[in-house]
């Protein structure tokens, strides 16, 4: 019917051999213990950016933040000690050879901290000034029954900043947990609401031993 058509079956066309043959990444073990040693490196690198933007995005609490980072740090630390040599001299190096984008977690290992904690290197004079003036000023403020929300709060937001950026101060000191507790108080009270009087009480009772144990600490 078709005349001049062949029926016979289009044959494939040849695929190149070196195309179907397999990549290898390394011919001996100490190859593969380095490749193996990158990858760790790319994938602690990786999740620390990754840390870095879900903090930004308040997906996760500054505690449990502050936890993961410091872990984190400590293991690009460890992995890249691992990878170091003369191709990768600097974490940047090796971060630009992969092409991994992470803004975010160069700059927390340029700081070496994460960012919940601040650098009071040569400030703690300062900082312990004013973590003692912040105790006194809102127990001040109570005690002259300033108890609005938005007169008290900025206040000890600000106590609780300064205490977590103090390094002297340990993780678990009672005295911050205290301070930490009326923060979330007042952050869930309404800018005009005002504390009652049994939390006044309260408030300066638990304040009173924040700073008593903190004067503690510093002796």
């Amino acid at each position: 019917m078709f005349s001049g058509v062949s029926n016979s079956p289009v044959p494939a066309p040849r695929q190149r051999r070196e195309l179907l043959e397999e990549v290898k990444l390394y011919t001996n073990a100490r190859e593969r213990e380095q490749m193996d040693n990158m990858s760790e490196l790319y994938a602690v690198v990786n999740t620390l950016q990754c840390l870095e933007k879900a903090y930004i995005k308040d997906c996760v609490t500054p505690k449990e933040y502050t936890a993961a980072c410091s872990k984190l740090l400590a293991q690009v630390k460890a992995a890249f000690k691992q990878v170091q040599c003369g191709e990768y001299p600097t974490i940047e190096e090796f971060v630009q050879k992969y092409r991994l984008d992470c803004p975010l977690a160069l700059e927390r290992l340029k700081e070496d901290r994460p960012i919940t904690v601040k650098d009071d290197k040569g400030n703690t004079s300062k900082c312990i000034a004013d973590i003692v003036s912040l105790f006194i000023t809102v127990m001040d403020k109570l005690r002259l029954e300033i108890r609005a929300m938005d007169e008290v709060h900025p206040d000890i937001r600000d106590l609780y900043d300064n205490m977590c950026s103090l390094s002297i101060v340990p993780p678990d000191f009672e005295g911050k947990d205290k301070v930490k507790k009326w923060l979330v108080t007042l952050g869930s009270m309404a800018a005009s609401e005002e504390l009652t009087e049994d939390q006044v009480r309260q408030m300066i009772f638990d304040l009173d031993s924040a700073y008593t144990a903190f004067n503690r600490l510093l002796h």
